[in-house]
C-alpha cells in the first residue's frame, strides 16, 4: 500500500470496539508489523447511561485483541477531550452555530493526544480504522504526505481528516483507506471476530445516538423565542436557536402549518433558514429549494492545509457537509486563516460552524470552518 511502512516496524492501533478498527488491527499484523492496539475513553459524564457504551466497546476491544493476537491497552483522555473538543463544542453552540466535534476530535485526541502517547510507547507509526488513504510524494520541499480519498467512495472520512498536518500525516496509516467496506466485513466473519456483525456507530463521537436536544438541555440554558417566516409572520416557539441547524426539517413542532399550498392542496415542507441572534429569532422558511437555504458563496476561517500552506488560486471540488459530492467551486484565499469559496451552482444549507473541505480530485488539501 502506498505510504505503508517497513516490515516490522512498530504500528499502534487505535482499537473502539468496532469493526473496521478490528480488522486493521488484523491487517496490520498479518503485514508483518509489531501491532499494540491502544483503546481511547474520551467521556465519562455518563457512562453507565444507555447510550453511552464505553465499557462494552472496551470489551469487545480486548476480545477482538485476544483473536488476533495483540497486546491492547486502555488510555483515559476524558480531560483532554473535555478541555479541547467539548468545550468548544458548547461554545459553538452557544454563538448559534453548529460545530462538527468529529473534525475537532480527529485533530485534537485520535492524532494528538493518542499519538503523542503512543510515540510514548515507542510506536514508529500509529493506525485507525478510518477509510482515507495517505500517500507519499517528492516535492521541491523534500517528502510530503498527501490525504486521499477513499477507494470505497461512500465510506471515504477524508472530511472529518482534513486538519491533520504534515507531522501526523507522515506517522500515520490508514490499512482500509484500499479496502471496500464489505470486505471489510467479510474479514471479520471469516476470521471469527467476536463484532463482526455489530453495527456501526453513529452520531457525535461521545453523544452516541441520544437525542441530541435533551443531552445538549444539560449544559446550554434553554432559551426560547419566536419562529417566523421571512415576511415576518409568527409560527411558533423555538426552545433555544443552539437546539437548531439550518437546513432542519423535523422537530419544528409546526407539522400542521399549512403555509402556502399547491393546487392539489398539499404543502411544502418547512425548514430552518436562518438564526438571529440578536432578537433571538429562528427563521423558517417552505419548500427545499427556497432562496434562503441556497447559497452561492462561503467564507470560511480558522483555516488548516495539509501542505502546510494553502493552495493557489483556482477551481477546486468543496464538500460543506459529510457524504456530498463534490461541488466545482473556485477558491479565493484572503489569508493563512481564511478563504472563500464562489460555486459553480448554489449549495444547500451551508451551516456555520461545519467544515468547509477543499479537494482537488482524490486529493483532500484542508478545509476551514463555514463563518
Amino acid at each position: 500500500m502506498d505510504g505503508m511502512p517497513t516490515r516490522g516496524a512498530r504500528v499502534v492501533v487505535g482499537m473502539s470496539g468496532g469493526v473496521d478498527s478490528s480488522v486493521t488491527a488484523w491487517l496490520l499484523k498479518q503485514q508483518g508489523y509489531e501491532v499494540i492496539g491502544l483503546f481511547m475513553k474520551n467521556w465519562e459524564d455518563d457512562d453507565d447511561s444507555e447510550y453511552c457504551s464505553s465499557r462494552q466497546d472496551w470489551l469487545d476491544a480486548a476480545s477482538v485483541a485476544d483473536v488476533v493476537g495483540v497486546d491492547i491497552e486502555a488510555v483515559n483522555f476524558a480531560a483532554e477531550y473535555k478541555d479541547r473538543v467539548f468545550a468548544e463544542f458548547l461554545r459553538e453552540y452557544s454563538a448559534g452555530r453548529t460545530p462538527n466535534p468529529d473534525v475537532l476530535c480527529n485533530a485534537e485526541i485520535k492524532f494528538k493526544a493518542f499519538l503523542d502517547h503512543a510515540m510514548g510507547l515507542g510506536a514508529d507509526y500509529i493506525a485507525t480504522g478510518h477509510y482515507a488513504r495517505v500517500r507519499r510524494v517528492r516535492t521541491a520541499q523534500g517528502l510530503q504526505s498527501q490525504l486521499l480519498k477513499a477507494v470505497d467512495g461512500s465510506k471515504d472520512q477524508s472530511y472529518f481528516l482534513h486538519r491533520l498536518n504534515q507531522a501526523q500525516l507522515a506517522r500515520t496509516v490508514f490499512p482500509l483507506g484500499e479496502v471496500r467496506k464489505t470486505e471489510v466485513r467479510r474479514i471479520a466473519r471469516e476470521i471469527g471476530l467476536p463484532n463482526a456483525a455489530k453495527k456501526d456507530s453513529t452520531g457525535i463521537c461521545f453523544i452516541g445516538e441520544r437525542p441530541f436536544r435533551e443531552f445538549l438541555n444539560r449544559y446550554l440554558p434553554t432559551q426560547p423565542g419566536p419562529m417566523r417566516t421571512p415576511e415576518g409572520q409568527a409560527l411558533g416557539t423555538h426552545q433555544g436557536l443552539a437546539f437548531y441547524t439550518l437546513g432542519q426539517r423535523k422537530g419544528l413542532g409546526i407539522g400542521g402549518v399549512r403555509g402556502a399550498q399547491r393546487d392539489d392542496g398539499t404543502a411544502d415542507a418547512w425548514y430552518v433558514a436562518r438564526k438571529d441572534l440578536a432578537h433571538n429569532t429562528l427563521y423558517v422558511v417552505q419548500g427545499h429549494d427556497h432562496p434562503w437555504l441556497l447559497s452561492p458563496a462561503l467564507a470560511a476561517g480558522q483555516a488548516s492545509w495539509i501542505a502546510g500552506a494553502p493552495p493557489a488560486p483556482g477551481v477546486y471540488g468543496a464538500k460543506t457537509r459529510y457524504r456530498q459530492a463534490d461541488a466545482a467551486c473556485r477558491l479565493r484565499v484572503r489569508d493563512a486563516q481564511a478563504f472563500e469559496l464562489a460555486f459553480d451552482e448554489p449549495q444547500w444549507a451551508v451551516t456555520p460552524g461545519q467544515s468547509a473541505v477543499l479537494y482537488d480530485g482524490d486529493v483532500c488539501l484542508g478545509g476551514g470552518v463555514i463563518a
